[in-house]
């Protein structure tokens, strides 16, 4: 049997090993995405963002739960975590706010290192939630890093983004830089029972008020893309995020977010929004792999030493960085 059949079976095993085969980029990984990928395009992925500090570790683990017990839904949890500057791997510090879900047979829980990727997600991300998707998961949360300001990637995977806010950090418009404001379908302000909880909301509502969505916005490879949707269909109800109070050490505020990504599904659906957002995420990442096809296949066709004596003459100011990468694409590399 091979290790694609295991996965349809439900086999956690074989599910895990084919999980790190794939983030490691492997032949055999690479093999069984193409195996899986007709077996995908079913689960509901849902993004989870916002700045340090927000409690969106807490806020993943109560939504789990709340899935578990009253949707009785089957979920994968990847976290993101920042990686070590010394070994590459994920902290994996998120595990532990996830306890209560250890023993689930139907919760996996996946930690996987950021691997220096400004928007917090490795590449290896979306091809991990492909392989939760083929395996039958019902909903799959991306959490990411934290790093506040340059997640707009999780726009590209995710059909629903919660943006996670919380009283008391020191500005109340921390959320609007970057643009992380437009990429909110939810916005969470959660850690509700601290005070200054009216004035975060109360900013985030003014913000909402000058907000007009015309596109949706993604960051590939450090480069700030703006998706234009086509035409939705007619009479489609323009979508302003909601603002979910919660409290996630408690589960307070928990369900109502579970509805309002409800309604957020409903929208998607309805307007035709869910298969505008998968073409938007594919077409983007065809061409990342088309890019790094192309550049493999330069410097494999290449000479080394070619390449170094373009590179000093740069590194020499005796050619510029566009007049040399306009010497190698034409072969002119004397």
């Amino acid at each position: 049997m091979t290790i694609s059949q295991s996965i349809l079976n439900g086999e956690r095993l074989a599910l895990a090993r084919l999980l790190t085969q794939v983030e490691n980029n492997t032949d055999e990984g690479r093999a069984a995405l193409m195996e899986l990928f007709p077996h995908t395009g079913r689960a509901h992925r849902i993004g989870v963002t916002g700045a340090p500090g927000t409690g969106k570790s807490s806020l993943v683990n109560q939504l789990a739960l709340h899935y578990r017990k009253k949707e009785k839904k089957r979920i994968a949890i990847v976290a993101v975590d920042p990686s070590s500057p010394f070994t590459g791997g994920a902290v994996l510090g998120d595990r532990v706010r996830m306890r209560d879900l250890s023993g689930d047979p139907n919760v996996f829980i996946r930690s996987m290192a950021s691997r220096g990727s400004l928007g917090g997600l490795a590449q290896s991300t979306a091809n991990v939630t492909q392989i939760f998707d083929a395996a039958g998961f019902d909903i799959i949360i991306v959490e990411t890093v934290g790093a506040g300001q340059s997640e707009v990637d999780i726009a590209r995977l995710a059909h629903t983004t919660l943006v996670v806010e919380a009283p008391g950090l020191g500005d109340d418009i921390q959320a609007i830089k970057a643009g992380i404001l437009e990429i909110a379908d939810i916005l969470v302000v959660n850690k509700a029972d601290r005070p200054g909880v009216e004035s975060a909301e109360k900013a985030l509502k003014a913000m909402l008020e000058l907000a007009h969505p015309t596109a949706r916005v993604f960051k590939h490879h450090g480069t700030y893309m703006s998706v234009n949707m086509p035409a939705k269909k007619e009479n489609a109800a323009l979508w302003i995020p909601p603002i979910q109070r919660t409290v996630s050490t408690e589960g307070t505020g928990v369900p109502e977010l579970a509805e309002a990504i409800g309604r957020h599904v409903d929208h998607l659906r309805l307007s035709g929004d869910w298969a505008l957002r998968e073409r938007a995420r594919l077409e983007v990442e065809l061409e990342a792999l088309i890019r790094e096809g192309l550049m493999n296949k330069f410097r494999g066709e290449l000479a080394a030493e070619a390449y170094e004596n373009v590179l000093e003459s740069v590194l020499q100011r005796k050619r510029s960085p566009w007049e040399a990468a306009g010497a190698l694409l034409n072969g002119d590399v004397k």
